[in-house]
C-alpha cells in the first residue's frame, strides 16, 4: 500500500468511535466519501475480525 494512503487511512480511522468491532470500523469508512472505494474495500478485506479499542490497533492490524 503507498505511503499517501496509509497516511490517508490513518487519519481517517482516527475518528471512528472506539471501542469498535471490525464492522462498525467498515461501516464508518463505508460512510466517508472521501475514502476511495477501493481503499474501503481493501481495509474490508484486510482488517481481521476483531474488537479494536484504538486506531492504533486497526494500524497494527492492518500492518500499515
Amino acid at each position: 500500500m503507498p505511503a499517501v494512503v496509509k497516511a490517508f487511512i490513518e487519519r481517517h480511522i482516527e475518528h471512528i468511535k472506539y471501542p469498535s468491532k471490525k464492522s462498525e470500523i467498515v461501516a464508518a469508512c463505508a460512510g466517508m466519501a472521501e475514502i476511495p472505494k477501493a481503499d474501503k474495500e481493501w481495509i474490508e478485506q484486510n482488517l481481521p475480525d476483531g474488537n479494536y479499542k484504538s486506531a492504533d490497533e486497526v494500524i497494527r492490524a492492518l500492518k500499515l
